[in-house]
């Protein structure tokens, strides 16, 4: 059971929240340096996991074909740098990944919310995904998700918005 902190949720069409974090290899990648393209921006709670090391495999394998329709696929978790970069090579990832250690983009996405497991409530990440337009404007979104199929669910909703 999930519990988002931030009642007013993102929705499709709003500006999406800008940022600026540091990649796996310590550079800083900013929403705006991005812009133009499309951008599928994933949230996920922590690197070397099964479901989140599923979604980066699902999305690497797929990326020619987002890479062919211009769409750039970034995902964010609250892992450091060095997590990022030995999780992109133990896995041959070719998406890029950033830091967000003090959640503070997973709580302007709306993203960052109370979790239970295993009869133990903590705060995380809420696994989401948003496709946002080459102006910056949200154009899908996806909550809550389930790993399974989700990087092909992602790609068929960006080439059916491109239409």
């Amino acid at each position: 059971m999930f519990e988002l902190i931030m009642s007013n949720l993102l929705e499709i069409g709003q500006n999406t929240p800008s940022f600026a974090l540091n990649n796996q290899k310590g550079e800083r990648i900013k929403l705006e340096d991005i812009l133009g393209k499309w951008l599928v921006l994933y949230f996920y709670p922590k690197d070397n996991t099964p479901g989140c090391t599923t979604e980066a495999q699902d999305f690497t394998t797929l990326n020619p074909e987002f890479e062919k329709i211009g769409a750039k696929i970034i995902g964010i978790s609250p892992d450091s740098e060095k997590s990022h970069y030995k999780f992109i090579d133990k896995y041959n990832l070719s998406i890029e990944l950033l830091c967000d250690p003090d959640h503070k983009v997973a709580e302007a996405y709306g993203v960052w919310g109370l979790k239970k497991f295993m009869g133990k409530d903590y705060m995380g990440i809420i696994r989401s995904t948003f496709i946002i337009n080459q102006q910056g404007n949200i154009a899908y979104i996806w909550r809550n998700i389930r790993v399974k199929n989700h990087a092909e669910k992602v790609l068929n909703k960006l080439q059916e918005l491109q239409i």
